[in-house]
């Protein structure tokens, strides 16, 4: 990464100032992003020795007001599985909403997971078997989703909002996430079409 140093005295405090400014901002880089769950190739996950993903729910896979899955998630979650990858559903979201989409489906959840407290991710992994080194994170949201997986210590995809729409709580963390998003870009950290 870049770090830009700028004197404003002979102490250096603004270069001071600049590195920790990075260091803390990395928490909330994804390792990868892509516009859309289904950029994410089930094949190439297992030839990089991934054997679970851990993925939001609410505008990561379907709009947060869809009740189901689409067929095109269907056919994707099917390959996931032919490729003998685990998923589960990590939500903030109430019990009644995660269950009425994952059930269906046969996917394991956990619901109101509080992210980005890692909490959540560690009981994914855990009732999944694997070794966090083993598993991703995908969703939609740096300040849940990327934040909390990257302080898991797992690999986390970031995906462009299936909707451009949100509730309450998510509307304030997209204020915050487009300035980090902005910061991001500007230093060639992260590409990202609007």
């Amino acid at each position: 990464m870049e770090i830009i140093l700028i004197r404003y005295d002979r102490m250096g405090i603004k270069r001071v100032v600049r590195e920790r400014c990075n260091k803390l901002l990395n928490v909330f880089l994804p390792n990868e992003h892509v516009k859309s769950v289904f950029e994410v190739s089930p094949s190439k996950l297992k030839e990089l020795g991934i054997k679970g993903v851990i993925t939001d729910l609410d505008n990561t896979l379907v709009e947060w007001d869809r009740p189901s899955a689409t067929p095109e998630l269907v056919e994707w979650f099917k390959e996931i599985k032919e490729q003998g990858i685990t998923v589960t559903i990590v939500s903030n979201n109430n019990e009644k909403r995660v269950k009425e989409f994952a059930d269906p489906l046969g996917i394991p959840f956990i619901f109101e997971a509080r992210k980005p407290l890692v909490r959540a991710f560690k009981r994914a992994v855990k009732e999944m078997g694997l070794q966090k080194e083993e598993v991703v994170v995908i969703g939609d949201q740096l300040l849940t989703d990327v934040f909390g997986g990257n302080r898991s210590g797992m690999h986390t995809i970031l995906v462009v909002p299936v909707a451009q729409t949100d509730g309450f709580f998510t509307k304030f963390n997209r204020l915050v996430e487009r300035r980090i998003l902005t910061w991001m870009k500007r230093r060639g950290m992260l590409y990202w079409e609007d």
